[in-house]
């Protein structure tokens, strides 16, 4: 169902790349927006449970995307570096893909608000609590919770390169 990678060896290990998405400050989700265009949005997703996960308002585009279609991507790049000399980019980064749902239920709500504030606010928790409280019974809220299906990461050759020197572990072939 989903595709190997061309470029085997740029491959990450899964362990990486479960690394790379708990540790992302911010991702881009990818859905079937309006027309049958793509659309794109950068979120602060959280990974735990095998799952990607993030709060946003209770109405627009992308939720719309998600009840059309529940189909998502979802992408991280945790370095990004131009080298003009070798007309190359050092990269590292992660796709994963899955199916989305929205959630009201407020105990899974409570849940990825808690996610949230401790990859974010681990020294703001009480307020993080308290404005979860808060927008919750307002109902000015909805999380997305995505099980991820699939996922592949790859670095570019210039990390390649460099892991290799250093003797660090890609993928083997």
């Amino acid at each position: 169902m989903f595709r190997k990678m061309r470029r085997f060896r740029q491959q990450l290990a899964q362990e990486e790349c479960e690394q790379l998405l708990r540790e992302s400050e911010c991702g881009v989700l990818g859905v079937l927006g309006d027309d049958g265009y793509p659309y794109t949005v950068p979120v602060n997703g959280v990974y735990y449970d095998g799952k990607i996960a993030f709060h946003c308002a209770v109405e627009g585009h992308k939720l719309d995307a998600i009840r059309a279609h529940d189909r998502v991507s979802y992408c991280v790049i945790s370095e990004s570096t131009v080298i003009p000399e070798e007309r190359a980019t050092a990269y590292v980064s992660v796709i994963a893909f899955g199916r989305a749902r929205i959630t009201r239920d407020e105990a899974e709500m409570r849940e990825v608000c808690d996610q949230i504030a401790h990859r974010y606010c681990p020294d703001h928790l009480d307020a993080c609590q308290q404005e979860t409280d808060e927008v919750i019974s307002a109902g000015r809220m909805v999380c997305v919770i995505i099980e991820v299906e699939h996922m592949t990461g790859k670095c570019g050759n210039p990390v390649l390169r460099a892991r290799n020197e250093a003797g660090a572990h890609v993928q083997a072939d």
